[in-house]
C-alpha cells in the first residue's frame, strides 16, 4: 500500500517586483511599477525597446531599456510581435527579470502577495509521508522554511527539528536549502510517520484556502 501523500504546489506572483529609482517628480527615490506597455522606436532598420515604470507616487515614468540598436532580423518573428502589441504574458517575464532589473537599480522591492496553487496528485488514506514537488513561475525572495511555515501547520522550529533528525529531505544538493529560495521542479519529502497532527499538515499541504 502507498503510504506517499504526493501533492504539487505552483509559486507565483501577483504583484510584480518594484525597482526604486531616483524619481524627478518627487525628487527622491521612490518605487516605480511597471505599466505593462512596451515603447518601442525604429531607426532605419535597427530598434530600441523600453518597458515602461510609473512612480507609485506622482506617476512620472521610467523607461528601462530592454535592449537598444537591435536589427529587425535578429528578433524572432513572435518576440517582434509580442513588443508590439506588449503582450502580457512576454511583458511579465520582463518584470520578473530580477537578475536584470538588478542592473538597473539597486534597491528592489518585491510585494508579499505569495499565490500558492496545490493539487493533490496521490491521496492515500494511511499516508505516512509528505512529498511535495514545487513549480516557481519566475524566481523569488522567498526562503523555502518561510514557505513551510506559512502552508503548513507547523512552525519554523519545528522544521529546522525534522531536518536536523533526517525526516525532512530535498533533491537540492546541499544540507542548508532551507534557508534559501524554493526552485523550479524541487521536491521536498517530509516523513510524519511519528508525527503529531499529520491529517492537519495534509490536509493544509493538499487542499487550497
Amino acid at each position: 500500500m502507498c503510504n506517499i501523500l504526493q501533492v504539487r504546489w505552483t509559486i507565483s506572483r501577483r504583484t510584480s517586483p518594484q525597482p526604486w529609482i531616483a524619481c524627478s517628480g518627487c525628487g527622491s527615490p521612490r518605487p516605480f511599477r511597471s505599466s505593462g506597455k512596451i515603447r518601442l522606436n525604429a531607426n532605419g532598420k535597427r530598434l530600441d525597446a523600453w518597458l515602461i515604470y510609473k512612480c507609485i507616487d506622482c506617476q512620472k515614468t521610467w523607461n528601462r531599456t530592454l535592449f537598444e540598436r537591435r536589427t529587425v532580423h535578429d528578433l524572432a518573428p513572435s518576440t517582434l510581435e509580442a513588443l508590439q502589441r506588449s503582450d502580457p504574458d512576454w511583458v511579465r517575464a520582463q518584470e520578473f527579470d530580477l537578475d536584470g532589473l538588478k542592473r538597473k537599480a539597486k534597491r528592489i522591492e518585491e510585494p508579499p502577495d505569495v499565490i500558492i496553487r496545490k493539487v493533490a496528485r496521490n491521496e492515500p488514506s494511511e499516508w505516512t509521508v509528505l512529498d511535495i514537488e514545487i513549480s516557481v513561475e519566475f524566481p523569488m525572495n522567498l526562503r523555502l522554511d518561510r514557505l513551510l511555515a506559512s502552508e503548513l501547520p507547523i512552525s519554523r522550529s519545528r522544521i529546522q527539528a525534522l531536518h536536523d533528525g533526517g525526516r525532512l529531505k530535498a533533491q537540492s544538493g546541499r544540507d542548508d536549502f532551507l534557508r534559501h529560495r524554493p526552485k523550479d521542479g524541487m521536491r521536498i519529502t517530509l516523513d510524519l510517520s511519528e508525527a503529531a497532527g499529520r491529517q492537519a499538515i495534509g490536509e493544509a499541504a493538499a487542499n487550497p484556502e
